[in-house]
């Protein structure tokens, strides 16, 4: 885990996404701070919407596979009204030698100032042997104390530092920016100048590297690789 060595990044990344200075993250020390407030006016925030590395609009549709592990994204005709904001669903459907794994419904919203997309939680569904065993990782924003965070910036900060889920002691998933030049070859193609984001949570001692490609959206996460993308009805399950 790289560390900052000042606020710089962490203030100049929430003046990108919300438009004002965040304030940092009390959970880390001054220079591993990570941005964990967003000032948005929930006025502006949309359920559809298209940044360059994130696709919020109805039907649209990634499936990565890798080994025996599959991941089916899709963007629903639905919405729901969360911590007092109207969010769209993307549901995300992970299966392992087809065997359903877990089944999460999260709710985004998307800034039409700064084409932010914002994360204000997941219902989730665990399954073993084709029946539900468990919710873990489930959170909504404003209930339990947690509140939204940001789940891709509007526009990308080399080293920015940001939580995208804050439900304490339960989800607090957060993201560093470590590249924005990586090329990733997959299935569906060789992509250039590829977004590179670290994942990791205070909660546990873990680390995931996610890579998404401009005008498509996530192309590798973990051992799974992009080999369908667009319209669900167009490209299928």
């Amino acid at each position: 885990m790289r560390i900052l060595t000042s606020l710089t990044v962490a203030a100049s990344l929430a003046a990108f996404v919300c438009g004002t200075t965040g304030r940092a993250a009390a959970q880390d020390s001054p220079r591993e701070s990570w941005t964990s407030d967003f000032s948005v006016d929930r006025a502006e925030l949309s359920t559809t919407g298209r940044n360059p590395y994130f696709v919020l609009e109805p039907g649209y549709r990634l499936i990565l596979e890798g080994g025996k592990e599959r991941l089916v994204v899709t963007v629903l005709n639905e919405t729901k009204t969360i911590d007092g904001t109207e969010t769209r669903i993307v549901e995300e459907r992970e299966t392992n030698n087809g065997e359903l794994i877990e089944v999460s419904r999260n709710y985004y919203a998307f800034s039409r100032r700064t084409n932010s997309v914002f994360y204000f939680g997941e219902e989730v569904d665990i399954y073993r042997n084709g029946a539900v065993s468990g919710h873990e990782g489930a959170w909504t924003s404003g209930i339990k104390g947690a509140k939204f965070g940001l789940m891709m910036p509007g526009e990308q900060l080399l080293k920015g530092r940001y939580y995208q889920e804050l439900a304490p002691g339960v989800a607090m998933d957060r993201a560093e920016i470590d590249s924005m030049s990586e090329t990733v070859k997959t299935p569906a193609g060789e992509f250039q100048r590829v977004l590179k984001v670290a994942e990791s949570t205070p909660l546990e001692f873990v680390k995931e590297n996610k890579y998404y490609a401009k005008g498509i959206g996530l192309v590798q996460d973990g051992p799974t690789r992009l080999v369908k993308y667009g319209n669900a009805d167009a490209i299928g399950n």
